[in-house]
């Protein structure tokens, strides 16, 4: 059951479930971004397709779910291979559900292709966000970047539908039932030159500041974008990007829209299930530490509040009230403070 069971360990991992908390000897499965949440337990950021405490539980996902920016910096995202011919002409249709009316205020990235992916002046790059509410459209093709800017949302919507398109200078957005918006490209070049991945969602980036407006940008998109849809010539027919086919090279943090990883999740002692996207983890109250909040936390571990008084280089040793500090050669003291 529940409290008579453990985990025997090889050697280099501690913890209730082996997890190695320093991340030098990474206990996350397939793949996933080990994060350090205290000296001694980690939490793992899961890759796409993989959920869980160590992300080792697969997940099919037919409708992304992302989760913004979590408590460790990092964005949620998807990244699909390079939408080929993307030069002259494309079109997009999409939908997106918001995870709440407040994250549609914020500086949302909805997905972004660029040059170089660094945001240097001049390179081309594409990208669609929310901004205040609205939906926000933009692309450079080397010579200054062309904006359209929707009207405020219908929040009272369940799913928003964007339909967007480029043909040379002249791009055109259109937001659920608004009227359509159009805008020319400023100077002379004609083509979108862009070789990054496509990113759907956030960043791989651990901050976006380098990216083309990023710092704009620099929130992960919070709630559900599916249905992406691309075509790059007039008589084509709308794809799904990836290679093969709506299949993402690489993904963090993203579950199945509807789905919540917390109802397998049980935090003991207070402690609060959180999650962000198909990453899950438990946020332990003071005193308390583990994968479930289940140990806890000793009067002489650097986490203990207040810390031990124990002076460097001597070695704090718990006791049945309290702790000692056993001194090094050359020192005194209760604390060891004395020469």
């Amino acid at each position: 059951d529940a409290e008579n069971w453990f985990c025997e360990c090889p050697k280099l991992y501690t913890g209730k479930l082996c997890q190695f908390a320093t991340c030098d000897e990474n206990p996350c499965g397939n793949g996933a971004t080990c994060f350090p949440k205290s000296k001694r337990d980690a939490v793992c950021l899961c890759p796409y397709g993989r959920s869980g405490i160590l992300c080792r539980d697969a997940i099919n996902i037919t409708q992304p779910r992302f989760s913004g920016t979590d408590a460790f910096g990092y964005t949620s995202f998807l990244a699909y291979s390079t939408i080929p011919s993307i030069t002259s002409y494309y079109e997009f249709h999409l939908k997106f559900h918001l995870e709440n009316h407040n994250s549609a205020l914020q500086d949302n990235l909805i997905f972004f292709t660029g040059q170089k992916g660094e945001g240097l002046n001049g390179d081309d790059f594409l990208e669609l966000g929310l901004r205040n509410g609205r939906v926000v459209y933009s692309y450079n093709l080397g010579s200054g970047t062309a904006t359209i800017v929707s009207k405020p949302l219908d929040l009272a919507l369940h799913i928003h539908v964007i339909h967007l398109g480029r043909y040379l200078q002249q791009g055109w957005l259109k937001v659920d039932d608004q009227k359509n918006r159009t805008v020319t490209s400023p100077g002379r070049l004609v083509g979108l030159n862009v070789f990054s991945e496509f990113y759907v969602g956030g960043y791989r980036e651990y901050t976006p500041e380098l990216l083309p407006r990023g710092s704009r940008f620099k929130n992960g998109f919070q709630g559900c974008i599916f249905d992406i849809k691309v075509r790059t010539g007039w008589n084509q027919e709308f794809r799904s990007p990836g290679t093969p086919e709506g299949h993402p090279n690489s993904g963090r943090s993203v579950g199945q829209c509807k789905d919540s990883p917390c109802s397998l999740i049980n935090c003991r002692n207070g402690g609060k299930c959180i999650e962000s996207g198909s990453t899950v983890y438990c946020d332990c109250l003071p005193g308390w530490k583990g994968t479930f909040c289940t140990e806890t936390v000793s009067v002489c571990e650097p986490e203990h509040n207040p810390p031990h008084l124990c002076k460097q280089g001597s070695t704090c040793v718990p006791l049945p009230t309290g702790y000692a500090c056993h001194c090094p050669l050359g020192r005194t003291g209760t604390y060891c403070e004395q020469g």
